[in-house]
């Protein structure tokens, strides 16, 4: 055999044609070899289910609407939904919000037989501002392609996950208008790196990772929250205020940091985590963490299931708890391969 047929080791996903392991795009097709991921703009669309999104009845009409609880079944926005089989996520609009201002954006890195990273970010539009959005889908479509970038440039994860805040920041400040930058679009950033030896996680604002822990008890890494919100409450308990006391200040739960135009610039908290042992990176917006805000309670409800059924069961979980906000899930599993 030559030295030809030796560096040819995989095979385009979308056209089948063969390629080099060096190539990043099909010669054939222009499909990407290096790289898997959500769509740019979101995976907006109707979602198809047997099953009501809200109650999981599958008596669903043919108008759209579930005839046990009455929801009609989202399209566009108001669900997202999306596996890689090694990374997959739902987002959702909730039950009393009018619009869908999450966004979610992930990926799988490296040839289809042997990937070497999954990529996974969460952006949550702040409600009080303009196009809230447009901010969150800005935010993870220009941070997800320049993480991207970075680990195929041989970037580290930390060097990649701060060059792609640093693009989200630019994206988001567009958006902005020049007389209405006190609303200008904004959102929260938070993101999660996972490779064969390292969950690397990144963030902005109050959105949130846990490691869940799939070990048994005393074994492993044990389950935890890796972020810390960027909230004036997080800073008051910080310093060493009684949380009861923080919680009752007001403008408790506002942003101290968060991604826009009328923010400050300045690199995401990075927190680095070695697991010892199987688990599930769980990245999400607050319509989820305001419910199972503690990492125990969050892996009480959380099953071996395949990452998009248990981001939908974690989705549900919220949704009968009152889905007063968007709720967006991504699950990565550890290892992934």
């Amino acid at each position: 055999m030559d030295l030809a047929e030796t560096s040819t080791v995989l095979k385009c996903p979308d056209c089948g044609e063969p390629a080099e392991a060096t190539d990043r795009y099909c010669e054939n097709c222009g499909g990407s070899l290096q790289l898997r991921r959500t769509p740019t703009g979101g995976p907006i669309g109707r979602v198809e289910a047997d099953a009501c999104v809200a109650c999981g009845s599958t008596q669903l009409g043919a108008d759209g609407f579930c005839e046990q609880c009455g929801r009609a079944q989202p399209t566009g926005r108001d669900r997202m939904e999306y596996d890689l089989e090694l990374v997959a996520g739902v987002s959702d609009r909730g039950r009393q919000r009018a619009r869908n201002e999450d966004s979610m954006a992930f990926g799988v890195v490296g040839p289809p037989d042997a990937p070497t990273a999954v990529v996974a970010i969460v952006c949550d539009g702040v409600g009080s501002t303009e196009r809230a959005d447009s901010a969150s889908q800005a935010a993870v479509d220009a941070s997800f392609e320049s993480i991207v970038d970075e680990l195929l440039a041989g970037k580290s994860a930390q060097e990649a996950i701060e060059s792609g805040a640093a693009a989200a920041y630019t994206a988001v400040g567009e958006l902005a208008l020049p007389n209405s930058v006190a609303t200008a679009p904004s959102c929260t950033f938070v993101c999660g790196v996972v490779t064969a030896e390292e969950v690397i996680v990144g963030w902005i604002g109050d959105s949130r990772a846990y490691w869940v822990s799939d070990s048994e008890p005393g074994a492993g890494t044990p389950t935890a929250r890796l972020t810390t919100d960027d909230t004036l409450v997080a800073q008051l308990i910080a310093a060493g205020m009684p949380a009861e006391d923080a919680a009752k200040h007001l403008n408790a739960h506002a942003l101290a940091r968060w991604v826009g135009a009328d923010a400050e610039p300045g690199p995401p908290h990075i927190f680095p985590l070695r697991p010892e042992g199987p688990g599930r990176l769980v990245v999400c917006s607050d319509g989820l963490w305001n419910y199972l805000s503690e990492a125990d309670e969050l892996a009480a409800k959380t099953s071996d299931a395949p990452p998009l059924k248990l981001a939908a069961e974690l989705t549900s979980v919220a949704l009968e708890l009152g889905g007063h906000d968007n709720i967006t899930t991504v699950v990565v599993p550890f290892p992934f391969a």
